[in-house]
């Protein structure tokens, strides 16, 4: 019987901040519905300039995300025909061009190219993700392995539950890699001997070495840990959202040029921020309060903390720095 996904988000509206709750079925597996879904999602958020951050959790009570539907990679596999590593690059190349024409793919993904357009577009969602104002708080309720791993590299930062738990890249004892960004987000989070040495073993890390290994950000009660994401997207979430969209690109992005093209793209972001609107109104605001007190604001006691409080520096004519 061919694969079906029945994959879901159930998102539920907390104002700046929505919780999306991953439901992968019994076995909490990663599918085409949910990718699709998340893709919708995304694109929401970023268009709505109420929406300042998302948090995603596991519907299953001791999974984030499985991994992916194996029967969906195997499926799509089978249904393109075997071609060396030479090919395959020319293939995913091919992808990207034509997952960007609407007409031709709509065509393509009813040949065997199907497959590499699909992984195309989830790619697209997670750099959605990276390059967004938004932020993105992966809620690890319980275990996570390949794609459920990858879609939590994918966000900004990671709560992971305490217990018998662990998250991973498993693929090569399939025979495969991964194939979600595992490991270029890995690699980025953590160093490549440390990736590189977990990606060719296939063991996952318990929450503690990956809180040890920087793999996650914090590790808490597994009854704690929906509550600590959306602390963390709240707080975040009072900062610019044009400036936290342009500080994501400059790392994500730049971090991985040479430290020339990485600077290059720094400036860009830069200037582009104090040309601003925003911008050039809290800096204005900085040096009024200055020429007010004689004294720099974030070096008044008590004004550095309400800042990192309020998401912007406190004024004489400054509210909050949204």
């Amino acid at each position: 019987m061919p694969y079906k996904d029945k994959g879901r988000l159930t998102v539920e509206d907390r104002g700046a901040v929505l919780i999306a709750r991953v439901d992968g079925g019994p076995l909490q597996e990663f599918g085409l519905d949910i990718a699709q879904q998340l893709e919708k999602l995304v694109a929401r958020a970023d268009r709505d300039p109420n929406i300042r951050a998302v948090v995603f959790t596991g519907a299953h009570p001791e999974r984030f995300v499985s991994h992916a539907a194996v029967r969906w990679l195997q499926e799509e596999g089978a249904a393109s025909p075997t071609v060396g590593r030479r090919a395959a690059s020319v293939v995913v190349r091919m992808a990207k061009h034509v997952d960007r024409s609407r007409l031709l793919g709509s065509v393509m993904r009813r040949t065997p190219m199907r497959g590499a357009l699909q992984l195309e577009r989830l790619h697209r969602t997670f750099l959605r993700m990276n390059a967004s104002g938004v932020l993105y708080v992966a809620a690890l309720n319980g275990s996570a392995l390949g794609l459920g791993a990858e879609f939590a590299w994918a966000c900004d930062l990671r709560v992971m539950a305490d217990g018998d738990f662990f998250i991973g890249q498993p693929e090569i004892l399939l025979g495969i890699i991964p194939g979600g960004g595992g490991t270029q987000r890995l690699t980025r989070l953590i160093g490549t001997h440390r990736s590189l040495a977990a990606i060719l073993e296939g063991k996952p890390f318990t929450p503690e070495e990956a809180l040890a290994n920087g793999a996650v950000d914090k590790v808490v009660a597994q009854d704690k840990v929906v509550a600590q994401a959306v602390e963390l997207a709240e707080h975040f979430g009072k900062r610019s959202k044009a400036s936290v969209a342009a500080a994501k690109r400059s790392v994500y992005f730049g971090g991985s040029m040479s430290l020339e093209d990485g600077l290059h793209v720094e400036r860009a972001e830069f200037f582009a921020q104090i040309m601003s609107e925003e911008g050039q109104r809290l800096m204005l605001d900085y040096q009024a309060t200055t020429a007010a007190t004689g004294e720099l604001p974030l070096y008044t006691p008590g004004t550095y903390a309400r800042a990192l409080a309020s998401g912007s520096v406190p004024g004489r004519h400054s509210t909050s720095g949204r």
